[in-house]
């Protein structure tokens, strides 16, 4: 959803000058309930006033769960009245949004959008083969193997155990944005029942940011290790401050010393791993072992940040973790061992945890899988994301870009990142930093003083006020009176 900007002259004067005045009625006063379980996922996505309008859905919770849609270019994975849900996602998968009805301050809804939400996050609708991914003898003599192997012969091997990944229907590859179309379907008959021109929330980023852009480097190897001093000096050369994760155990040391080589330069350090194996989720018992160790070299490291090997996870164990954010589930996933994806670009949390989706495809994967040595599919989902708002997450391993053309490749895509950045208010930030405003944001809120809107809560000042309107049935958004870039 690319972002509208209003050049307006006071925050005062927007209320009154995007709401119809003779149907817009002081939300705060009236006599709804805070919007019900079946949608707090909403309420928090928008940040929105908390009494707006009343959900209901019907509850169809015996019914076998499956794939539908709500409304055009939509995908949904849940049970849901008055139709059949799909076992797989195609064409032909049924539309729930005719059996959604509207009334003054009422809408019903034939589905609990929080349970689809989750459910795409989570990749629920993949459960198994999401279990079953790292417990195959396949995998097991891949892994115990794999340090012997050269990225030519691993390749290979990758591209046959991925053979048809471009035929994989859902999530839509490159960028799978389905948690946020049906969030905006939802909030425009929520729009439609309040009788409001448009409704005010807390927008998504500080200082009216369009969207946001992190660069990652996961090290390998004692080769990345070798090259991260080189990889610093490629990000410092374009302005940006990246975050490295590190394997703790087995295959590199990782010395005092070259901890502090990050630290002194102001590059965020995060665990990566326990060893890089590819199999801490083998079992939950296996998972539980490690992670002790994890959390452990995590409080060595001083690092706030997590992200597992080769994108292996399961979110329902995250909360063993003693990580303040995680980086380990991608937006798609057609490209790792573990298919799936969590169908969003934007952080969520996972019980404590913040969840920072990859929502762009790795180097390795670009290079050595779909062999392009070009920037097209990484603009390509830039701007996918970038138009819905969203976090725009890039993974580039030192262990990758050694070679010349690779390196000259990285700095490319750098300086087209920064170079979009200027021009539509992107905003560069570490992992770390979106971790800390997220948090943020998820404890500010509306209040309606008078006429018009305030945001409440610690650093108000860095947040703003969006609203989002009907044009047709899509949803549009404009933040008010955009903050200056200090």
């Amino acid at each position: 959803m690319h972002l509208q900007r209003e050049n307006l002259e006071s925050v005062e004067d927007e209320p009154r000058s995007r709401l119809n005045p003779t149907a817009m009625t002081d939300l705060r006063s009236q006599a709804h309930p805070i919007l019900n379980g079946s949608t707090l996922s909403l309420l928090e996505y928008y940040r929105l006033p908390e009494q707006w309008v009343e959900f209901s859905h019907s509850d169809d919770s015996l019914s076998r769960p499956g794939f539908f849609r709500f409304g055009e270019g939509t995908t949904c994975f849940g049970t849901c009245s008055g139709i059949s849900p799909e076992e797989s996602v195609d064409e032909s998968i049924p539309d729930a949004h005719p059996y959604a009805s509207v009334s003054p301050t009422l809408v019903s809804m034939p589905f609990a959008l929080d349970e689809v939400v989750r459910n795409l996050r989570y990749e629920i609708y993949t459960e198994e083969k999401r279990t079953h991914a790292t417990r195959t003898f396949m995998l097991r003599a891949y892994y115990l193997i794999r340090p012997m192997l050269g990225v030519n012969v691993r390749k290979y091997l990758q591209r046959a155990y991925l053979a048809g990944w471009r035929n994989i229907t859902f999530p839509r590859w490159p960028v799978d944005c389905s948690v946020e179309r049906n969030m905006e379907r939802v909030l425009a008959l929520g729009i439609k029942a309040s009788g409001v021109d448009s409704v005010p929330f807390v927008w998504f980023w500080p200082k009216g940011y369009q969207s946001c852009a992190v660069i990652t480097h996961d090290v390998e190897s004692k080769k990345g290790k070798n090259f991260c001093g080189t990889l610093m000096n490629l990000d410092e050369s374009c302005g940006i401050k990246s975050a490295f994760q590190l394997v703790p155990e087995d295959r590199y040391e990782v010395s005092t010393g070259f901890l502090n080589e990050f630290r002194e330069r102001g590059f965020e350090l995060n665990v990566h791993d326990l060893n890089h194996d590819g199999m801490l989720f083998s079992s939950e018992a296996e998972f539980l072992r490690r992670v002790s160790a994890i959390n452990q070299y995590g409080r060595n490291f001083g690092a706030r940040g997590f992200r597992t090997a080769v994108m292996y996870r399961n979110q329902e164990w995250f909360e063993a973790l003693d990580f303040e954010y995680d980086m380990s589930v991608p937006t798609v996933a057609h490209l790792e061992p573990q298919q799936g994806g969590c169908c969003t670009v934007m952080p969520f949390f996972i019980g404590k945890i913040l969840e920072l989706p990859l929502t762009t495809t790795q180097d390795y994967a670009m290079f050595h899988l779909i062999g392009d040595r070009s920037l097209d599919t990484w603009k390509r989902e830039i701007r996918a994301i970038h138009d819905r708002n969203g976090l725009i997450s890039l993974l580039v391993h030192p262990d990758y870009i050694t070679e010349s053309w690779a390196r000259e490749l990285y700095l490319r895509l750098l300086d087209y990142v920064c170079g979009l950045a200027v021009k539509e208010r992107i905003w560069i930030a570490t992992p770390g930093q979106v971790n800390d405003w997220w948090r943020v944001r998820s404890h500010l809120s509306l209040d309606r003083v008078g006429k018009t809107w305030r945001i409440i809560g610690e650093q108000s000042e860095r947040a703003q006020i969006a609203y989002a309107s009907l044009e047709g049935n899509e949803v549009r958004y404009s933040v008010v009176h955009p903050v200056a870039v200090v």
